[in-house]
Formats: C-alpha cells, sequence, structure tokens
C-alpha cells in the first residue's frame, strides 16, 4: 500500500513539474513573440522629421542621427568643420517665383538641388530644362506628393518615384539622379530601407523655416530671422520654390550668407566626402 502510495505521488510530482515546465517556456516563447513584434513595431513607425536647435551656429540635432541615416544613405547635414551650405528647393507647383530664384542662384554661381513632383514638371518643362542645363540637380519628391510613411510594399513606392524619374527623362532626354526627399518629411525606416534599395540617396534638412503657406508669407525680416540665426556648417537648406518672400530675399540672403564666410556646394559633394 505504501509503495503504491509512494509511485502515485512521484507521477503526480511529476506531472505537476512537466505542466509547470511547458506553462513557463510558453510563457517565455509568448514574451519573445511580444518583444518581436514591439521591435518590427518600433522600426516601421512613421514619423515625421524634426529638429532641435541649440546655440546659435551650432548643428542642430535630428529626431534620428547622422549616423543611423547613413546605414540607409540618408543625409540631413554635413560636415560641422566647414562652413559649406547644401541649398535645396522644394517644388510642388510653379507660381511665378522659381525663375527668379534660379536668377539669383546663377548670379551667385550657387547649384542647388530642385525635388520636383509629377505637377511641376508637367506644368513648367522648360523650367526644368533650364534647372538641367545650368547644372542644378532635379532630385524626386514623388509624384502625387503622398504620405510615403504610410506605403509599406515595395512596388507601390516604386511607382510613385518611376513615375517622376520616367517623365524627367522624357523632358530633358537624361536619366534622373537618384536623391529622393520625403514629402513633408514623414518616413519609416522601411521608406527609408526601400530608397535605398532602389538606388536613391534620401535627403532630409538641418535648416528650415515656415515659407510654404502661399496665402501667410514671412516678412523679409521674419525670414532673415530665422535663416541667418540658425545657419551653421554643413547645412542643407530645405526652402519652398513656390514662396514669394525666398524669391525676393533670395539674392541678399545668398550675400548675407557668404558675407557670413559660408560657400555653397552641390549634394554631390556631400556624398563624396561621406
Amino acid at each position: 500500500m505504501n509503495h503504491n502510495k509512494k509511485k502515485i505521488l512521484k507521477v503526480t510530482a511529476l506531472f505537476v513539474f512537466m505542466f509547470f515546465l511547458g506553462w513557463g517556456a510558453g510563457s517565455l516563447q509568448k514574451q519573445q513573440m511580444k518583444k518581436t513584434v514591439e521591435t518590427v513595431s518600433v522600426q516601421n513607425q512613421a514619423d515625421n522629421w524634426g529638429l532641435g536647435f541649440g546655440a546659435e551656429g551650432t548643428q542642430p540635432t535630428g529626431n534620428v542621427t547622422a549616423d543611423e541615416l547613413k546605414k540607409y544613405n540618408a543625409w540631413y547635414v554635413g560636415d560641422k568643420n566647414k562652413k559649406t551650405i547644401y541649398l535645396t528647393f522644394d517644388c510642388g507647383y510653379e507660381n511665378g517665383n522659381t525663375e527668379p530664384i534660379l536668377d539669383a542662384l546663377k548670379k551667385h554661381n550657387a547649384k542647388a538641388t530642385f525635388f520636383v513632383v509629377g505637377h511641376f514638371l508637367e506644368s513648367a518643362p522648360d523650367i526644368v530644362k533650364r534647372m538641367e542645363e545650368e547644372g542644378h540637380a532635379v532630385g524626386n519628391h514623388t509624384y502625387h506628393h503622398p504620405d510615403m510613411s504610410s506605403i509599406s510594399d515595395l512596388a507601390s513606392f516604386q511607382k510613385e518615384i518611376d513615375d517622376v524619374a520616367s517623365l524627367y527623362q522624357s523632358i530633358t532626354g537624361k536619366e534622373m539622379i537618384k536623391y529622393y526627399r520625403p514629402p513633408q518629411g514623414k518616413y519609416s525606416t522601411e521608406n527609408l530601407k526601400m530608397a535605398k534599395e532602389l538606388g536613391y540617396n534620401t535627403f532630409f534638412w538641418s535648416l528650415a523655416y515656415v515659407d510654404w503657406n502661399v496665402d501667410n508669407q514671412p516678412t523679409k525680416e521674419e525670414a532673415f530671422d530665422k535663416l541667418l540665426t540658425r545657419i551653421h556648417p554643413g547645412a542643407i537648406v530645405l526652402l519652398h520654390s513656390t514662396s514669394k518672400t525666398n524669391e525676393e530675399i533670395l539674392d541678399e540672403l545668398l550675400t548675407k550668407w557668404e558675407e557670413m564666410g559660408y560657400t555653397f556646394a552641390p549634394l554631390s559633394e556631400l556624398i563624396a566626402e561621406s
């Protein structure tokens, strides 16, 4: 009898042990799966490009570091020890300001990058040709200017990019340089991976101001207050070609930056030095 009781107790103990062992392994597996899901969620999370400014004349911090961006062939700023400015313009549509902007750039022998959307290419092909002929780069700002961070499949992402590149080639007879700027600065890690996979260099910015609202343009003084006090070595400057203020101040702005000891360089030099 005692022998049978001992046998039953042993079997019961073994069963309890195996139950908790299985429960523990299952719980651990669930925790690991949860961590994996959380990691993927963080990696794919949509974000808006943002900056934090410090002392005057110093580079701002981005919400992603320059070193992290370089993993995806992406930049927001150049060398902090070189007083170089990289001029970029986002072109959503043409409203009469782009040619005076080109005139000012030509006067200062400054080469810029113009990030264009499909509508700009369709409505202003002669201006696009002038950009190319005068040595500026014409980059890809997508065809429809959507929130690209909401696009998770490569085919849809590529179509937004390829449609712009194809239209540019039909206008100029040349292949479009593989520079990409996310519309509105909205992006995800997956977007950066896809852009890199397609051979593109992605460019954010380290200096911009609220110049895009054509119905509420900043004054000259307001523009200079932002653009002169926040300029810094290695700045990638974002301006909008639709801004009447930018068209009116650009010549003087470039002069003031030159007087501060800055020179202008194309994004190709930034890539070559990285």
